[in-house]
């Protein structure tokens, strides 16, 4: 076992797991507003992009049971660089949309693979002692991930951009920069990460695949699978639509009733004061189940995930030009998504309990991401047929199957309550 010092490899493990899944599902959206693309097609390709983490828990056993975790890790990550590359070249050609989209394809796979290997290789190279103590650093590695590509690469994007006169190419040099930056990492990676003695394959062939097959059949045969499913999938039905079509909102010409902003502004308000503001909610949420249990938290979290979708109607109908006032709006939108997203994520640990949490808990998140596409795919259709106004109206009617799956659900008194 190689006796590499986590500080080394942990937090670049999980920045380099946050980068693609922030460009692929977040900042691909506000990309193609930008040049150009209707809401409805904006929405329907990028929501499709959520299909490889849906699935990865049909190929999660071939990772862990074919090849070493370490290689998996670092070749995904090669991978990830070459698909951003592709990415910036394909931007400024005339075949951009269809290129750019295979490009983001290949990004989502190799990301979603590599969220299975990482987490799997964390696992092995870490002693069981160390892993929850080092489980901040992995979350708060991941989370700068996201300020970074959420935040600044949109802001460099922008600029860019409005010094070389073409959106597209802005786009193209930001995604360049940003895959040399990853080739970087993935060379980083393959000459530090450890070697453990306990990384190599764990099955072959007709025996992992039956072991899946268990692991499935177990899943869907819980006794309130029902119940389980409806909060998986509808606890975030509004938030879906409403998080995938904040950014064209913002992008959106003031004269058809969005806020006009400049990617710049954008990358300034929702990729960085936005993204803290939702980590502040998530971090607060931690600590307030700790205390009191899920139990108690559930219909707090419920009221502030959803209650603050409010102020994105409140912007339709008011159309506010202040930048700070929308920033100050997003940073209360964004807190109350971190903060009522800790019931999800606790509750999928809650149902993943046993002998195949991993896999349970690797369905549980498929399932998610479903819940994601499906509303996110047809959320820029109905702001393009509604009109803003109406839109965040539905919106707000939308979070009703949120507060019936939550009442549906069946959560032991102290469970997420840290004991003393």
């Amino acid at each position: 076992m190689s006796h590499t010092r986590p500080w080394s490899w942990v937090p670049t493990l999980y920045f380099a797991q946050g980068l693609p899944y922030v460009v692929v599902v977040t900042v691909s959206t506000l990309m193609y507003k930008d040049l150009g693309l209707s809401n409805t097609e904006l929405a329907l390709y990028t929501s499709g992009l959520y299909l490889p983490w849906v699935l990865k828990p049909l190929w999660s056993p071939v990772v862990d049971g074919f090849g070493r975790k370490r290689a998996w890790t670092v070749g995904m990550q090669a991978v990830g660089a070459a698909g951003l590359a592709l990415l910036g070249i394909a931007l400024p050609t005339s075949a951009f949309l269809v290129a750019s989209l295979a490009a983001l394809w290949v990004m989502a796979f190799a990301s979603a693979t590599h969220d299975v290997a990482a987490d799997g290789f964390y696992m092995l190279a870490l002693p069981e002692a160390q892993q929850a103590a080092w489980a901040g650093v992995r979350g708060t590695a991941y989370r700068i991930a996201m300020i970074l590509g959420e935040g600044q690469l949109v802001v460099f994007a922008g600029w860019l951009g409005a010094r070389l006169g073409s959106s597209a190419g802005g786009w193209s040099g930001a995604m360049l920069a940003a895959s040399a930056v990853f080739f970087v990492v993935a060379a980083f990676h393959a000459l530090v990460l450890p070697r453990p003695d306990a990384d190599v394959p764990t099955a072959q062939g007709h025996g992992l695949l039956t072991e899946f097959r268990d692991a499935f059949v177990t899943f869907f045969a819980k006794p309130d699978i029902g119940r389980i499913l409806a909060f998986l999938l509808l606890y975030r039905f509004a938030e879906a639509q409403l998080v995938k079509m904040i950014g064209p909102f913002l992008l959106e010409d003031r004269a058809t009733g969005g806020l006009g902003l400049t990617t710049t502004d954008v990358g300034f308000a929702k990729g960085t004061v936005g993204v803290a503001f939702l980590v502040a909610g998530g971090i607060l949420g931690g600590i307030a189940v700790s205390r009191g249990g899920l139990k108690r938290w559930l219909w707090p979290m419920v009221a502030i995930l959803h209650l603050p979708d409010v102020v994105f109607l409140l912007f339709a109908w008011l159309q506010p030009a202040s930048l700070w006032t929308i920033t100050a709006g997003i940073a209360v939108e964004q807190f109350g998504y971190g903060f009522g997203f800790t019931a999800y994520m606790l509750y999928m640990i809650l149902i993943s309990d046993g002998p195949r949490k991993t896999t349970h808990y690797a369905l549980g998140t498929g399932i998610m991401a479903l819940g994601m596409m499906v509303p996110g795919g047809f959320s820029g259709w109905l702001a393009d047929h509604l009109g803003w106004r109406w839109f965040f109206a539905w919106v707000a009617v939308a979070t009703i199957p949120g507060w019936i799956a939550a009442a549906l659900v069946d959560i032991p008194e102290d469970f997420g309550r840290k004991r003393t």
